[in-house]
C-alpha cells in the first residue's frame, strides 16, 4: 500500500505541482494530528495508558482498523479499476439489466420456423417453463446451502480450507451466485482484466473477489429463484449449446419444463465439464456423473434414497436434436437476411446484434412455396446434371470461345482459395511443397446428388469434382407487396455458399430484351407491339486506332427469314436482328441503359450496341423486380425480404414496407406485358414449352422470356401470371462452363423449373392462387396491340426460337462506334468469381 500511495503521490505532483502538493499533505497532516490529540485526551480520562495490556489492546485495535482500511481501499480500487490495475467490474446497468447472447429466430410469413442465427445458440425462459427436478438437482450439487447464504457461503469457504489443509478435496466453495457472476459478466475475460492480472497469485484473488463483490450485488438486486433461472440460462450446456431450454431440446428433444429427474441430473451434471461428462462424446463420465448428482439429490431429501438407487440403473437415452445456422428451409434466403438487417441496422443507426440479441424476424417468405421450389429445382437439376456430365464425358467443361480446354483453369481458381493462401504462406511461397499437401488424397465427404458420398479426393481434385456441378437460382415475389415468397439460390448451401439470386451476376442474354422493348415502347419513340422490322443482317461498321471493326450479330439459327415482324413476334421468338436493330439505330444504348435503371437494374450496365441482346451482367433479383413493374400496371416494387423484427420479448422494433414508384406508364405496362404473352402464345414463341404444365386451366395466362448466351454459359427463364413474377438461371459454377446443345437454352434448361415450380403453386388451393387470365386494362389503350396491319416500319422477319447474345460493340456519343471485347474472357479476371463455394 506505501508503494501505491507513493505512486499516487508522485502523479499528484506531475498534476498539481510539489509544492501545492506537499502544501496540502501538511495540511492533511496538521488536521490529523489534531483529531489524534482530541481522540487520546478522552481515552487518557479513563484509561490508564501506561500499562502493559493497553498497548497489546491499542496495537489489536490499529492492526484491525488498518486492515479495515485496507479492505476499503481495496474494494475502491477493485469498484474504480483505480489506476487500470484490477481491470473493470460489471456497471450498475450491466447489474440490474444482464444480457445473454441469445439466438435470433426466423420465421416465415405462415408462421413455420425456418431456422436461427446465433454465437450461442441459446433462447431464454422464465421458471415456469422449468422442471422443478432441474432446480432440485442445481442446488443439490452445486450449492446446497444456496437459500442460507447471501452470495457468499463463508462456511464452505472455511470447509474448503479445512479440506485442503487436511490435503482432501472439498470442491470449489464457489455458490450459484459467484458461478453466475463469472458467466453473466466474463469476470476471467481478458476484457475485465487489469495491469495486476500479469501477477499470477494476485491475478487469481482479483477475479475472486470481483465474483464475490458481483455476486452480493446480484443477491440485492434479484431474488433467489431469478438468480436460479438466469443460471439455468446462461451456463452452456457443451457441444455450442447455451441455456437449458436449448439443452433440453438439442439432448432429449424435450422442453425443459418436461425433463425428468434423471434427463435433469444429466444437464446439471454437465457444469462440472462440458466435455469430460458430455453424454455424446464420453458417455460413461456422463453416466457415473448422473448418478453422482442423483445420489446427491437422496442425500438432500429431495428425492426418496431407493428412488435414486433405481434411476442410476437406468442407461441415459438420449434423443439428439441440434440446431445450426444452415438448418431448415432456405439457407440462401437466411444469409441475404442477415446481409440486409445488417446493412439497414448500419444505414438507420440501429444497434441490432442479429447473432445475439435474440430477436424474432418475420420474413416474407412462404414456407409451402419455399418448399415447392426447392422442390422443382432438385428435380430438375438431377436432370440437367445427369444429361450434362453425359454430354462432356470424361471431358472438361471449363472451354474458350472456340471450345478448347482451358490450360491451367483448376491451378489458378486453387490459387484463390484459402486453403492455398495458408499452405503458401505455411511453407514461405515453397511450391514444391504447397503442391504436395494440394495432391494428397484423403477421404472426404463430397456433395452428390443421390446423397453425400465419401471419396478419397485431394484438394485439387476437389476443385475439380465441384466445379463440374450446374448452379441454379430461383426466385419468386409478389409485384404488387414486394414480398419475396421463394429464394434458392443454389444447389445445396452445405457445399456451395454463392448465392445464384442476389450475390451473382452473369449475361441475361434475350431475357434482358424486355427493357429493350419497354424502352421503344415507353420511350420517345413511342412505338406499339405492331410495330414492324424486317428478320434481316444486321451490320454495324466503325474505326478503333484506324483500324476497321464490324459487328454482325447473327440469329441462333443461323439464317434470316426476311420476314417483316411485329414488335410481339420479334420478342416471342427472340429474333437477335431485330434487337440489334432497335438498340442501334431507334432506341439507342443509352436510353436502353435509362430505362434499365427505371426498372431496378442497379448492377454496372455498358451503353454498348448489345446491351440490348443482354450483354452486361445482371443479377437475378434485379431481373425478376423489373419484370414486376409490367406485372404491376408499370409500378416498381422493391422485392421485400424482411415484413418485421420483434425484440426477445415480443415487442415490434421495426416493421418494413417497400419503396414503390411509378417506372412506367399502366399503359406500357400492360402492352408490355401483352407482347411477353407471346413468347407462350405465338408459333415459334420460345416459351411454348409451357404448355407442358398445368397452369392454364381457366383461360389462365403467362407472360415472361427466355435467355441464353454465348457458347452457352447461362440459361434463364423469367416470367409473370397475374399474381407472382419468377425468375430462374441455370449455369456453370464459371462463365468458362459451357453447356451443349439444347440443354444450354433457357427453354430447356430455366424454364422447366420455373414451369413445375408454378405448376405446384396453382396446384395448391391453400395458397390462395387461382389460374386465370390478366386483369383487363382499367384505362383505355390508346396504340394498336391486337389487329395489327401490315404498316409501320418496312421489311421482313425471322422466327428463330433461340436467342443467343453474339458479339459486343459501343456507341459513343457521336454514333461512333467501338468495340468491347469482353463476352469470352475467363473468369479468374473477374471479381465475382465464386472463390466462396471453394
Amino acid at each position: 500500500w506505501w508503494w501505491i500511495l507513493d505512486k499516487i503521490y508522485r502523479l499528484l505532483c506531475k498534476i498539481f505541482g510539489e509544492e501545492k502538493v506537499e502544501a496540502a499533505f501538511v495540511k492533511y497532516y496538521r488536521k490529523l494530528d489534531e483529531l489524534k490529540a482530541k481522540v487520546w485526551s478522552k481515552i487518557n480520562v479513563g484509561v490508564d495508558t501506561s500499562g502493559n495490556r493497553f498497548q497489546l489492546i491499542y496495537k489489536i485495535w490499529k492492526s484491525f482498523a488498518y486492515g479495515i482500511l485496507g479492505v476499503c481501499m481495496y474494494i475502491f480500487c477493485l469498484n474504480t479499476n483505480f489506476l487500470w490495475l484490477c481491470g473493470r467490474m460489471p456497471s450498475i446497468e450491466q447489474l440490474q439489466n444482464p444480457k445473454v447472447a441469445q439466438a435470433s429466430e426466423i420465421v416465415s410469413l405462415d408462421g413455420v420456423p425456418l431456422g436461427k442465427f446465433f454465437t450461442e445458440n441459446r433462447v431464454s425462459v422464465d421458471s415456469s417453463q422449468i422442471s422443478l427436478n432441474v432446480f432440485n438437482a442445481l442446488i443439490s450439487t452445486e450449492d446446497v446451502r444456496f437459500f442460507k447464504h447471501s452470495g457468499i457461503d463463508a462456511k464452505s469457504l472455511v470447509g474448503v480450507a479445512i479440506g485442503m489443509v487436511k490435503g482432501g478435496e472439498r470442491g470449489g466453495g464457489s455458490t450459484i451466485s459467484q458461478q453466475l457472476a463469472k458467466n453473466l459478466y466474463s469476470t476471467r475475460k481478458r476484457d475485465m482484466e487489469g495491469w495486476l492480472y500479469y501477477v499470477p497469485l494476485v491475478k487469481t484473488i482479483i477475479y475472486k473477489s470481483k465474483e464475490w463483490l458481483t455476486a452480493i450485488a446480484l443477491e440485492r438486486n434479484f431474488t433467489k429463484g431469478e438468480i436460479l433461472t438466469m443460471y439455468l440460462n446462461a451456463v452452456p450446456y457443451g457441444n455450442n449449446t447455451f441455456g437449458i431450454k436449448m439443452a433440453a431440446r438439442a439432448y432429449f428433444d424435450k422442453s425443459p419444463d418436461s425433463l425428468n429427474i434423471q434427463e435433469a441430473a444429466v444437464l446439471v451434471g454437465l457444469q462440472k465439464g462440458t466435455t469430460l461428462y458430455n453424454p455424446i462424446r464420453n458417455p460413461k463420465n456422463a453416466l457415473k456423473r448422473r448418478n453422482t448428482v442423483m445420489q446427491l439429490m437422496a442425500k438432500n431429501g429431495v428425492i426418496p434414497q431407493k428412488q435414486a438407487d433405481a434411476l442410476c440403473e437406468k442407461p441415459i437415452d438420449l434423443n439428439l436434436n441440434f440446431d445450426g445456422v444452415s438448418d431448415g428451409q432456405g439457407s440462401y434466403f437466411k444469409i441475404a437476411i442477415a446481409k440486409y438487417l445488417e446493412k439497414w441496422a448500419k444505414q438507420n443507426e440501429v444497434d441490432l446484434d442479429l447473432y445475439k440479441d435474440g430477436l424474432k424476424v418475420y420474413t416474407t417468405l412462404d414456407s409451402r412455396m419455399q418448399d415447392f421450389a426447392e422442390a422443382a429445382m432438385n428435380e430438375k437439376m438431377k436432370y440437367l446434371q445427369k444429361t450434362f456430365d453425359a454430354q462432356w464425358g470424361k471431358q472438361n467443361p471449363w472451354t474458350d470461345e472456340n471450345g478448347k480446354e482451358i490450360v491451367g483453369f483448376i491451378e489458378k481458381v486453387a490459387q484463390r482459395t484459402d486453403y492455398y493462401k495458408v499452405l503458401f504462406k505455411k511453407h514461405k511461397g515453397n511450391l514444391d511443397s504447397v503442391n504436395y499437401y494440394m495432391n494428397k488424397p484423403k477421404k472426404t465427404k463430397v456433395f452428390a446428388w443421390g446423397g453425400d458420398v465419401y471419396k478419397d479426393l485431394s484438394p485439387m481434385d476437389s476443385i475439380r469434382y465441384y466445379k463440374r456441378f450446374l448452379q441454379t437460382g430461383l426466385m419468386a415475389f409478389d409485384p404488387f407487396t414486394g414480398h419475396i415468397k421463394a429464394w434458392v439460390g443454389g444447389i445445396n448451401h452445405d457445399y456451395f455458399k454463392y448465392d445464384h439470386v442476389k450475390q451473382g451476376r452473369r449475361q441475361p442474354g434475350s431475357s434482358f430484351k424486355p427493357i429493350l422493348y419497354c424502352a421503344a415502347i415507353d420511350g420517345p419513340k413511342n412505338m406499339s407491339p405492331c410495330t414492324r422490322f424486317r428478320d434481316e443482317p444486321f451490320k454495324a461498321e466503325w474505326k478503333e486506332n484506324g483500324i476497321e471493326k464490324i459487328w454482325e450479330p447473327k440469329n441462333a439459327t443461323g439464317r434470316f427469314t426476311y420476314e417483316n415482324l411485329t414488335l410481339r413476334k420479334a420478342i416471342a421468338r427472340s429474333v437477335n436482328s431485330v434487337a440489334a436493330k432497335l438498340t442501334v439505330d431507334e432506341v439507342g444504348p443509352d436510353t436502353v441503359v435509362y430505362y434499365a435503371r427505371k426498372l431496378g437494374i442497379t448492377g454496372p450496365l455498358e451503353p454498348v450496341g448489345s446491351i440490348g441482346l443482354g450483354s452486361s451482367d445482371v443479377s437475378l433479383h434485379d431481373l425478376v423486380a423489373a419484370y414486376g413493374v409490367f406485372a404491376n400496371n408499370g409500378v416498381y416494387t422493391e422485392p421485400l425480404i424482411v415484413a418485421r423484427i420483434e425484440d426477445a420479448s415480443g415487442k415490434v422494433l421495426h416493421e418494413f414496407s417497400p419503396e414503390k414508384k411509378q417506372a412506367i406508364t399502366e399503359e406500357s405496362a400492360f402492352l408490355m406485358t401483352y407482347m411477353m404473352r407471346g413468347g407462350v402464345e405465338e408459333g415459334g414463341g420460345t416459351g411454348r414449352g409451357l404448355f407442358t404444365y398445368d397452369l392454364f386451366k381457366n383461360n389462365g395466362q403467362v407472360a415472361g422470356k427466355t435467355g441464353t448466351t454465348s457458347n452457352y454459359s447461362d440459361a434463364w427463364y423469367v416470367g409473370f401470371t397475374k399474381d407472382l413474377v419468377c425468375g430462374v438461371w441455370v449455369g456453370g459454377d464459371d462463365r468458362s462452363i459451357h453447356l451443349k446443345g439444347a440443354l444450354g437454352e433457357g427453354a430447356s434448361s430455366a424454364l422447366p423449373i420455373f414451369g413445375r415450380f408454378m405448376e405446384k403453386v396453382y396446384g395448391t388451393p391453400s395458397l390462395g392462387y387461382k389460374t386465370g387470365p390478366f386483369p383487363k386494362p382499367k384505362i383505355k389503350i390508346q396504340k394498336d396491340y391486337e389487329n395489327c396491319t401490315y404498316s409501320n416500319v418496312g421489311g421482313g422477319g425471322g422466327g428463330n426460337v433461340s436467342d443467343s447474345v453474339s458479339g459486343t460493340y459501343s456507341s459513343g456519343r457521336d454514333s461512333i462506334i467501338a468495340p468491347i471485347q469482353r463476352a469470352t474472357r475467363p473468369d479468374s479476371a473477374k471479381k465475382e468469381d465464386n472463390d466462396e463455394q471453394l
